[in-house]
């Protein structure tokens, strides 16, 4: 387990401009190997000139931002802005036109067992015939092996993630007759299940029912006094500062990015949404209320 990083380290601020920042000490001898390039081994996310294109039409352009460890970072932007895209090229699973991902340092390929994901639900076929269980168990398919057989030791393991997202009682139901917040809690547990230092979330909040909501934020607080860093893909404007400490603000190129309280601002989002301007207000006036009753 890392040490607890629940006051994090100063955060690289930027804009579509340009970026610079600063870093973190750590204690974890895994983060201690020398990086591939001038990105610091305890930044655990870097991305820097990040360009993707499908049929030669970019889908994100010239990216660069990073993610400070210990933090809770949300991706924010409009519908086809890039923040699916932009988080499966960081786990190579779309081809990149050009720039550089480093997670700690390094290669997602070179330490991939150190970053765990929690895919969309729609894209997850629930048809397939296994329990909530087996599907958390799955995350520990680095620790089990190929073709080895599942311990008592990974069905404890896995039985304490379930735990940790409130539905132990139900590591036996086939996923199918699960609700989409149980669907959505499996997933986050299959993640945790992997112990990882990033993690990687594409709209984990989407069309779950509020108990499954603040279970989640319960899951990523706790990740965060744990040290570890959570990206998320995230659409709900008005729960970001609530949630979040990190954001960057996403619309085909990166608008800003930084800590919540500097880059989130009314300007910001009026560049990133190019005008939607009632739902703006709306978060706007949250942002108020909240800042009224602290």
């Amino acid at each position: 387990m890392t040490h607890d990083r629940s006051d994090p380290a100063p955060s690289r601020t930027s804009t579509a401009d340009g970026h610079s920042g600063g870093t973190a000490r750590s204690d974890d001898p895994r983060r201690s190997a020398a990086p591939s390039s001038g990105c610091p081994a305890d930044i655990p996310l870097s991305v820097s000139d990040l360009t993707v294109a499908w049929d030669r039409k970019p889908v994100v352009w010239d990216v660069a931002f990073d993610v400070p460890p210990g933090t809770l970072t949300a991706i924010v932007g409009p519908n086809g802005a890039g923040k699916s895209t932009l988080l499966r090229s960081v786990m190579d699973l779309v081809p990149r036109v050009s720039g550089r991902v480093e997670i700690f340092g390094r290669p997602y390929r070179v330490c991939r067992d150190r970053v765990g994901y929690v895919p969309q639900r729609e894209s997850i076929d629930w048809d397939f015939p296994v329990h909530a269980l087996d599907v958390v168990t799955m995350g520990l398919y680095r620790e089990i092996g190929w073709c080895r057989p599942i311990r008592r030791t990974h069905r404890e393991q896995a039985m304490q993630a379930l735990d940790r997202v409130g539905i132990a009682d139900l590591a036996f139901r086939q996923i199918s007759q699960l609700s989409g917040g149980q669907q959505q809690r499996t997933f986050l547990a299959r993640a945790l299940v992997q112990n990882a230092d990033l993690y990687l979330m594409d709209e984990p909040f989407a069309a779950v029912d509020a108990a499954t909501e603040r279970a989640i934020v319960d899951v990523l607080r706790d990740m965060k006094q744990h040290g570890k860093t959570a990206v998320v893909i995230h659409h709900d404007l008005q729960t970001v500062p609530e949630y979040f400490d990190h954001v960057v603000l996403l619309n085909m190129r990166v608008v800003a990015s930084g800590p919540v309280r500097e880059v989130f601002t009314s300007d910001n989002l009026q560049k990133t949404y190019g005008g939607r301007l009632t739902l703006l207000e709306e978060v706007g006036e949250a942002m108020r209320r909240r800042e009224r009753s602290l």
